[in-house]
């Protein structure tokens, strides 16, 4: 299965065991938009909120792209602040990209309580408990 993970850029030091157990299995795994350049985002607010905005422009473009050639999709989601399985606003987004079409939607912990909850929920994903082998179940 080729699978591409989605998460916080506050994840992305989690990431690199994932993405070798998942290879290990025999899957294909892509990385986050930014992981390569986890400091993006904040380069761009630098440059102010025009050029943010333009770059989270490109990020969606690029993820609706990404998404459409992948077979699943992998929310790595865990603790960030005070918020367990933290999900933000974009890994959100990429997440109802993969639903809207039809591809498997795999969250490393659960959904996370707060305002989304119902519409994670009706994504219907396959929560993993950290159990990358339930992906080949």
């Amino acid at each position: 299965m080729k699978i591409l993970i989605i998460s916080s850029a506050s994840f992305y030091d989690k990431i690199p065991p994932i993405k070798e157990k998942l290879e290990q299995m025999g899957h294909i795994v892509e990385l986050p938009n930014t992981y390569d350049c986890p400091n993006l985002e904040k380069e761009a607010w630098k440059k102010g909120y025009k050029a943010h905005a333009e770059l989270e422009k490109e990020l969606f473009k690029m993820s609706e792209k990404r998404i459409k050639k992948v077979d699943a999709v992998l929310c790595v989601n865990y603790k960030k602040h005070d918020i367990d399985n933290y999900i933000g606003g974009a890994t959100f987004i990429e997440i109802y990209e993969a639903f809207k079409n039809n591809k498997k939607i795999f969250l490393y912990h659960d959904i996370p309580n707060g305002m989304l909850y119902d519409e994670i929920a009706g994504f219907d994903p396959i929560v993993l408990n950290e159990e990358l082998e339930l992906i080949n179940s």
